[in-house]
C-alpha cells in the first residue's frame, strides 16, 4: 500500500483526491488529512478513510475537532505548525492542495521529507520558485504538477532530452467573459465571476480564471517546472478545454495531452506515477465534440495576464507581488470591496509602488509576501473609500 497524505483535504482538490483513494482502498494507506476550519468534512473523510491524523490549521476549530474524533482512535491536532508535521508525517505520496501562500510551509515541509509531492499550490513555485526547487533538488524529492495544464506538459515533455523542446503551449479556456463586450465587465459580480463554463473550481480560483490571473502565474509555475525560458513559453485560448496543454518540439512536432475537464485525471496520474490508475470521468468523445477552437489571448480584456508576463520576465521578487496582491483584490473582489477591473489595477499599483531585493530563503519570501498584502489592502481601502 502507498502512504498518503492531503494537506486541504477538503477543498475541490482534496475532494477529488479522496474520491480516488476511496475507490482503490487496498492501494492507499492515510497518514494524515488537513483543512483549515471544515470540522465536519474532515472528520467524516478521516473517519472513512481511517486517517492516522487529522489536522486543522484554525486552533479554535481544534476542540470541535477531538470531539468528533472521539473514540476513533485518529489523533486530532490544530495550528500551522501542527499542518507542517502532517507534512512531515512520512508519506510515500503528499498532495499540496492548500490553496494560496497559506500552502507555501507546508508543500516546503513535505518536499524537505525526500518523497513525492504532487503540487496544486501553485503559488508555491509563483512565489517561492527558485527556493523551492533548490529544496526539491537537495533533498531528492519528486515534484509532480496537479494542474491540467503543468500535467499535460509533464506527460509531453522529454525530460532527457529538454534541448529538443523548442516551446510549451499553456491552453486557457478563456473563462466566463471571453466574449463579454468590453463595457459590460466594471459590472461583473461575484456570482457571475465563479460561474466557470468548463471547470468546477474554488471561488477564488474560478475568479482568477476569469481574469486569467490564473493562466499567468500557471506561466510563472512552469518556468520553475521544466527546463525551459520565459521565452518558450505561450498561452492559446482554447474554449473547449478538450486539449489542456502542448509541447513543441525542434522540428515543429507537437504533441498533446487530450481529455475531458475532470481534475481527476491529472491528480491519478500523480496518485499512481510512474504507473497508471483508472478513473471515473467521462471519456474523451471527440465526434461529440465535434470541433476544436484556437485563438490569441486578448491582453486588453485581460490585463491581469500581461502583469503575469512582465513579472514573468522582470524576475525576481515581482512574481511574489504579483500573487500576493491578486489574492487580496480577489478577497476584496468576493467580498464587494473591489470591483472585477480593480482587480488588475490593484495589482498593478502594488506592484508599481514595491519593489524589495530578490529574496533568498523561505522567510524572506513570506516577508515579502505579507508586505505586499499590507500595501494592496491600502489600495483596496482606497477603492472603497
Amino acid at each position: 500500500m502507498k502512504t498518503v497524505t492531503i494537506l486541504g483535504a477538503t477543498g475541490s482538490i482534496g475532494t477529488s483526491t479522496l474520491d480516488l483513494i476511496e475507490r482503490a482502498p487496498e492501494a492507499f494507506d492515510v497518514i494524515a488529512l488537513t483543512a483549515n476550519c471544515d470540522v465536519e468534512k474532515l472528520a467524516a473523510a478521516a473517519i472513512r478513510t481511517n486517517a492516522k491524523l487529522a489536522v486543522v490549521a484554525d486552533e479554535g476549530c481544534y476542540a470541535p475537532l477531538k470531539e468528533r474524533l472521539a473514540g476513533t482512535g485518529i489523533e486530532a491536532a490544530a495550528g500551522a505548525d501542527a499542518v507542517c508535521d502532517a507534512a512531515r508525517a512520512g508519506a510515500e505520496w503528499t498532495m499540496a492542495a492548500i490553496v494560496g501562500c497559506a500552502g507555501l510551509k507546508p508543500s516546503m515541509a513535505a518536499v524537505e521529507q525526500g518523497k513525492t509531492v504532487a503540487l496544486a499550490n501553485k503559488e508555491a513555485l509563483v512565489s517561492a520558485g527558485d527556493v523551492m526547487t533548490a529544496a526539491v533538488a537537495q533533498h531528492g524529492a519528486t515534484l509532480l504538477p496537479v494542474d491540467s495544464e503543468h500535467n499535460a506538459v509533464y506527460q509531453c515533455f522529454d525530460q532527457a532530452a529538454p534541448g529538443r523542446v523548442s516551446r510549451v503551449i499553456l491552453t486557457a479556456s478563456g473563462g466566463p467573459f471571453r466574449d463579454t463586450p468590453a463595457e459590460q465587465m466594471a459590472a461583473i459580480t461575484p456570482a457571475q465571476a465563479v460561474a466557470h463554463p468548463n471547470w468546477s473550481m474554488g471561488a477564488k480560483i474560478s475568479v482568477d480564471s476569469a481574469t486569467l490571473m490564473n493562466k499567468g502565474l500557471e506561466l510563472i509555475e512552469a518556468f520553475h517546472l521544466f527546463p525551459i525560458t520565459a521565452d518558450q513559453l505561450d498561452v492559446v485560448v482554447h474554449r473547449q478545454s478538450v486539449i489542456h496543454s502542448m509541447v513543441e518540439y525542434v522540428d515543429g512536432s507537437v504533441l498533446a495531452q487530450l481529455g475531458t475537464p475532470d481534475m481527476r485525471t491529472p491528480i491519478a496520474y500523480t496518485l499512481a506515477w510512474p504507473d497508471r490508475m483508472a478513473t471515473p470521468g467521462p471519456r474523451l468523445d471527440l465526434a461529440a465534440i465535434g470541433r476544436l477552437d484556437f485563438q490569441a489571448p486578448d491582453f486588453d480584456r485581460f490585463p491581469c495576464l500581461k502583469l503575469a508576463l512582465e513579472c514573468l520576465k522582470a524576475g525576481g521578487a515581482r512574481p511574489i507581488i504579483l500573487n500576493a496582491a491578486n489574492e487580496v483584490a480577489v478577497a476584496a473582489f468576493l467580498g464587494g470591496r473591489a470591483g472585477f477591473l480593480e482587480i488588475a489595477a490593484i495589482v498593478a499599483d502594488t506592484l508599481d509602488h514595491y519593489d524589495p531585493a530578490v529574496p533568498e530563503t523561505l522567510d524572506a519570501v513570506l516577508a515579502i509576501d505579507a508586505e505586499a498584502r499590507r500595501r494592496a489592502g491600502e489600495r483596496v481601502k482606497e477603492s472603497v473609500a
